[in-house]
């Protein structure tokens, strides 16, 4: 069956039958059913297209322009500013004003975010990092009791004491100002009328409220909004949020400025100190000081391709930088993505990755990070050799890169769950823009303020401060620091122009979904939409996760007679992609989801 997976994939699609099947084994669970039919009713006639494409496993095509993101509501919103001329910055900032409506969940207002920008007339590569920040008044020991035992993560999660300073409203400011083209307020526009006239909840939505059950109810203000008369929202109810709109004028008005001080600021800051049985820290000084600050990108060379992303402390564009690295010695096209050889490559360098992520990354702020030493070509070529024979690693252990300077670290085991969300746009004038963003896990700190929930990223840091040796771990809390992400927006360069635009959410494995994706396409051989849409084998820690209900099942006998430790289950990716082609853009976006791609 997983043979006639990428059969499916490789091949053309006759038509609609064909079609059908190939989505069928990809994602059973992404064939629209009737409840989402009328959820998306109302949509226009592009992104009507969009989803018929998505279902039929094919991307969508755009001459000019193409956005691609997590939900149709939010992709049109943006289409309209590219269709108007605005820049790929422009139609981030509607799309994402949008998300954090529709898909409070994942990203918003109370996040932060990575952005990479490729600049067409420069030829430039700029990455933004808006990651949240600890508060001032944080220390170490945050997450652990009074025996100095961590506490149990969603002790942790739920409440204000996981907040940490949010950044998406800085980022979304300061990218504009940059690069932007269209009126700032301008770009609110549907978001504010989405919010005031209301929506209608899409069937993920709804399902995730659902079973959130007693932690999205602790807090009056965030179980009215999804539980109005004690019930969760369903698939298809009209969802209006006055509250949000408001925040968004604040914005069109005064910039980020209206966020990060003044009555929304307070409101934040009291909803978190004020948190019953899990008080927060944040203060009114801890917004006032935030910054995005501008970091070097993370490229990595492979097959002929540069694939950047974003450096510390995101390890997101080091692991997956370093997989690929691994790799490059390998023929992964020659021998095809039905030779369980080629997952076992990819499985084991996903592993010797994670073992140098867990020990050197985090904030290079705040802890010497060898960022050049763990993607130096030498280095990686030795970390490959690993790889030779024809059995899973046995054990799999950090390495040792070149350093500039001292350090020794303990092993890091901080959790990070998936959520999350990711935006690709490509503008007019060929400037490209990757942007993953989030408020970590799903619902983030279930606190509910001014129409939009609060993250609770600072729970991405260890709850340990040394490991079982007694070693520092580097991504222990500290004031003002910021938590190790796995966000991983990527941009893939030949010839110094790009010619894939992709990342996705899904806490840690993002790194795997990623690197899977890029290896689909560069090696393989699929289209944009085909190289999103296959089947997920990963690792990270040591088993091998194979996505159930797809024919990569069949990989499971010969990968643990090779001696990986399998494990079939759910893989929620939700890439979203976009291919330049000498023929134009393809867009594509993640079956497993909701999002859509819309080109013009």
């Amino acid at each position: 069956m997983f043979r006639h997976a990428f059969m499916l994939l490789a091949i053309g699609m006759a038509g609609p039958a064909t079609a059908q099947q190939a989505a069928d084994v990809l994602a059973p669970e992404a064939a629209t059913a009737p409840a989402e039919a009328e959820v998306w009713a109302g949509l226009g006639v592009q992104a009507t297209e969009a989803l018929r494409a998505k279902g039929a496993g094919q991307p969508v095509r755009g001459k000019d322009w193409m956005v691609s993101a997590a939900n149709p509501l939010a992709v049109e919103a943006g289409a309209r500013i590219l269709e108007q001329g605005g820049s790929a910055i422009d139609a981030m900032v509607a799309v994402q004003s949008v998300l954090g409506l529709v898909e409070p969940q994942s990203s918003g207002l109370g996040g932060g975010a990575f952005l990479i920008w490729f600049d067409a007339a420069t030829g430039g590569m700029t990455t933004l990092d808006a990651r949240e920040t600890a508060p001032m008044a944080a220390r170490p020991v945050l997450f652990q009791d009074e025996a100095g035992k961590p506490l149990k993560f969603m002790d942790a999660v739920v409440g204000g004491r996981s907040v940490g300073t949010p950044g998406t409203p800085a980022l979304l400011e300061a990218a504009h100002r940059r690069w932007g083209k269209a009126n700032w307020a301008s770009l609110f526009e549907d978001a504010i009328r989405l919010a005031e006239d209301g929506f209608a909840v899409s069937p993920r939505l709804a399902e995730l409220v659902a079973a959130e059950g007693e932690a999205l109810q602790r807090y009056p203000d965030t179980a009215n909004y999804f539980f109005p008369d004690g019930k969760p929202v369903a698939a298809g109810n009209r969802l209006a949020n006055p509250a949000y709109a408001e925040t968004l004028r604040i914005l069109q008005r005064e910039g980020a400025a209206g966020f990060y001080s003044g009555p929304v600021a307070q409101d934040i800051v009291a909803t978190v100190r004020k948190a019953t049985g899990n008080p927060g820290m944040l203060a009114m000084s801890d917004l006032a000081a935030y910054r995005v600050i501008e970091r070097p990108p993370v490229c990595v060379a492979y097959r002929a391709h540069d694939i950047c992303g974003m450096g510390p402390p995101s390890s997101g564009g080091l692991t997956v930088g370093q997989i690929l690295g691994m790799l490059e010695g390998f023929d992964l096209a020659q021998l095809g993505a039905e030779n369980p050889e080629s997952w076992r490559l990819i499985a084991d360098a996903s592993r010797l990755a994670f073992a140098d992520r867990e020990r050197f990354m985090a904030d290079a702020d705040f802890v010497p990070v060898p960022v050049k030493g763990l993607i130096d070509k030498a280095y990686l070529a030795e970390r490959a050799k690993l790889l030779a024979g024809d059995d899973s690693l046995p054990e799999v252990s950090a390495g040792s890169p070149g350093w500039t300077h001292a350090g020794l670290w303990g092993r890091d085991n901080s959790l990070e769950l998936p959520s999350t969300t990711h935006i690709s746009i490509v503008d007019a004038e060929g400037n490209a823009l990757s942007m993953t963003t989030t408020i970590e896990n799903g619902f983030g700190a279930r606190l509910f303020v001014r129409g939009f929930l609060l993250n609770n990223e600072l729970t991405d840091f260890s709850f340990a401060t040394r490991d079982e040796s007694g070693a520092a771990v580097a991504n222990a809390l500290a004031p003002g620091k910021r938590p190790r992400s796995s966000m991983a927006p990527t941009i893939v360069l030949r010839d110094g122009k790009p010619v894939l635009v992709i990342g996705s959410p899904g806490g840690s494995r993002i790194i795997g979904y990623v690197a899977r994706a890029i290896i689909a396409h560069l090696d393989w051989g699929l289209d944009v939409q085909r190289a999103v849409a296959a089947p997920h084998v990963l690792s990270r820690f040591g088993p091998v996760d194979i996505e159930t209900g797809t024919g990569a099942g069949a990989l499971a006998a010969p990968l643990a007679e090779m001696g990986f430790e399998i494990n079939e289950t759910e893989l929620n990716s939700g890439l979203q992609a976009i291919a330049v082609t000498p023929q134009g853009l393809e867009g594509g976006a993640d079956p497993r989801r909701e999002g859509i791609a819309i080109g013009g």
